[in-house]
């Protein structure tokens, strides 16, 4: 077959930019954001993603010679047949290298045979079911697990006078995860557990729960709940029920006094007590170089939550990993370069742990007070170097 000079010309200039789309691709890491962006837990994505963007504005866009792109991926809530066709999309249609986010256990659990069989590395930036990185060896988590936060909250209370407590925690895996943690620390430093109540993950009514409680006359109330709306309303119900009156403490887990909606939850949550691992109060550089970073991206009107300094360790471990392996995207070496990583995060050191692929990281005890600049979680107490206990 013989090309005319335009024949020739179109062929030269098509190979010209298949060769020059082949070189751009292999110079990207692209990245599959799967989050819920929409929905009662729509917070949970654009946290996560704020939190990456910081990272990226301190950072840059490129790393090993590479430029990140982010493609994201909306679950609308907890959606595990969704996350895990989105998931596929992203691996098939994508072309992505590493999977990321994960607000909600059950998306993150339905995307693992995904990552596994894919071959690419999954990092979990927030759900905190303690399974979840005994799901595939490609997952590396940054962010907490339930029973690691939960544990020192059962010690501490114990330590300070607190005898008998009425769990109530929400119907999915973080909050069995945590009860369970909570009841054995607890009973073993001496503590009585003397009811129990499991609510709904969608759409509960926290009213006849919180009557129960209050029947039930317990010195506190342990508390798991999933951050947002929900630890309003339950406040709510607190406050109207009059459980502070009636000398029944509330201790939670961080998540009912999230970063993102304390202002919204007001004056009733003032004194509380919470064990967390990230308060946008804590006090070092990075984190006020973290908070500088996310208002720059994302605007003010929202603080920076736990979630949000999920997502920028997770950018951490991610750049990091790229630098051992320079450049590489295969999901064996980068699992192996995070093992045993060690970064300085906005809430204090961490590290991954290389025989779980989970954090290790302090886990503070706080309270929220009344400061300059609104309500926080000031810290106050601290537990170093928190595995999971959960495995």
């Amino acid at each position: 077959m013989r090309f005319g000079n335009l024949g020739k010309k179109l062929f030269c200039g098509a190979a010209t930019l298949a060769l020059a789309s082949a070189v751009s691709a292999q110079n990207v890491v692209k990245l599959g954001m799967v989050g819920e962006f929409s929905g009662p837990f729509a917070q949970y994505g654009q946290q996560i993603l704020g939190g990456m963007k910081a990272y990226m504005k301190l950072h840059g866009d490129t790393v090993a010679g590479k430029k990140i792109e982010i493609v994201q991926k909306d679950t609308g809530g907890p959606a595990p047949d969704v996350a895990k066709r989105l998931a596929q999309e992203l691996v098939t249609r994508d072309n992505v290298d590493i999977l990321v986010g994960f607000g909600l256990t059950p998306n993150a659990l339905a995307v693992a045979p995904v990552a596994t069989e894919a071959k690419k590395a999954m990092v979990i930036m927030n759900a905190a079911t303690s399974i979840i990185t005994t799901r595939s060896p490609y997952i590396v988590r940054v962010s907490m697990t339930l029973p690691q936060i939960t544990q020192p909250m059962a010690v501490w209370a114990a330590k300070n006078g607190i005898k008998k407590v009425y769990t109530v925690v929400a119907d999915y895996g973080p909050g069995l995860d945590s009860e369970k943690a909570f009841s054995e620390a607890f009973k073993a430093a001496g503590g009585e557990i003397v009811g129990s109540i499991h609510t709904p993950l969608q759409n509960p009514d926290f009213a006849p729960f919180v009557q129960r409680v209050k029947d039930a006359k317990p010195e506190a109330v342990f508390l798991f709940l999933p951050a947002g709306e929900q630890g309003i309303a339950f406040m709510k119900g607190y406050a109207e029920r009059g459980l502070a009156q009636a000398g029944i403490k509330l201790i939670a887990t961080g998540d009912i006094t999230d970063d993102g909606v304390l202002e919204a939850m007001g004056e009733p949550t003032l004194g509380l007590i919470t064990s967390f691992h990230y308060s946008a109060a804590h006090n070092s550089p990075e984190n006020a170089a973290f908070k500088k970073a996310y208002a720059e991206v994302n605007g003010d009107k929202l603080r920076p939550n736990f979630m949000a300094a999920g997502g920028y360790d997770g950018m951490a471990a991610i750049y990091e990993a790229l630098k051992k392996t320079n450049g590489s995207t295969d999901g064996d070496k980068l699992v192996a370069a995070m093992k045993g990583m060690k970064l300085v995060s906005p809430r204090g050191p961490i590290m991954i742990d290389p025989e779980t692929r989970d954090v290790v990281q302090t886990v503070y005890i706080r309270k929220v007070e009344k400061t300059g600049g609104g309500l926080y979680n000031v810290e106050f107490d601290k537990f170093p170097d928190q595995k999971d206990p959960g495995k």
